[in-house]
């Protein structure tokens, strides 16, 4: 996506992590191509601090990745014995009690929960590899679109792990369980084709058309009333532990909602 002419700046950048804000718009970059994006603690904290840092008038959140990969997955440093520089290894977290592995593995998670917060839409753009934790970064969005090179693979559990940042949920809810099980069980590739057919991706495009292609689509978004959109969006992210009976009332509750707030009877 283009640069205003304005640009302001960074508002972060560290630890792999580029944050820009663009008035309703705000991109998060990965910014680590030589490693292809390979994920640590530091880029997780990162991430997390890019979503405390957005502005209120931020609508829609663009996550890209410089280079060929949107992300290899796991720094595999994360499995030796030092782990990286500061902070404690895997096996010393393993070695650790099961309050303080649950506090940190919940702490890594933050980096891909305000994703799907109700004031905003976000929108992957993901070109590559998009393995393991690069995979569940990607589905920590609301939408994704894909470049037609695109390879997602879930290798956690070939490396004796599960899928523990958070995509678990949004990928049975995308792909249902069984094509889900079978997706993290093999640790297989899903190619762009299967990604747009299963409801993984929404749109697949050429690589070279990635960064337009989405910003049509969050232009797209930007142009509904922003309470409407995030009406929505609440609508449907409860209609995944709603009954039928209940969504019929929250439907009504939100239109009553909109209804008073367009006739200036809004609190």
């Amino acid at each position: 996506m283009a640069s205003p002419a304005h640009d302001p700046g960074p508002a972060l950048d560290q630890d792999g992590v580029r944050l820009t804000v663009d008035d309703a718009i705000a991109t998060v970059t990965l910014t680590n191509p030589a490693k292809r994006n390979a994920q640590s603690p530091a880029l997780w904290r990162a991430l997390a601090e890019a979503g405390r840092l957005l502005p209120g008038s931020v609508r829609a959140v663009v996550l890209r990745a410089e280079g060929k990969s949107f992300s290899a997955g796991l720094d595999r440093q994360a499995f030796t014995p030092e782990g990286f520089d500061g902070e404690p290894s895997f096996i010393d977290l393993a070695r650790g009690g099961d309050a303080e592995l649950d506090a940190t593995i919940a702490e890594y998670q933050e980096a891909f929960t305000w994703w799907r917060r109700s004031d905003l839409v976000s929108v992957a753009a993901v070109q590559g590899h998009a393995i393991g934790a690069g995979f569940q970064l990607a589905l920590a969005c609301d939408l994704r679109v894909v470049a037609d090179d695109v390879q997602f693979a879930m290798r956690e559990t070939s490396l004796g792990l599960v899928p523990d940042l958070t995509g678990t949920h949004p990928l049975v809810s995308l792909v249902g369980y069984a094509r889900a099980l079978e997706i993290c069980a093999t640790g297989r590739f899903v190619m762009a084709e299967e990604a747009v057919s299963t409801g993984l991706a929404n749109l697949a495009v050429p690589a070279d058309q990635l960064d337009p292609a989405v910003h049509d689509l969050v232009s797209a978004i930007l142009a509904a009333p922003r309470d409407a959109v995030v009406e929505t969006k609440a609508l449907l992210q409860g209609a995944l532990t709603r009954d039928y009976e209940a969504q019929r009332t929250a439907e009504r509750a939100a239109q009553g909602r909109r209804l008073r707030d367009l006739a200036g009877l809004g609190e």
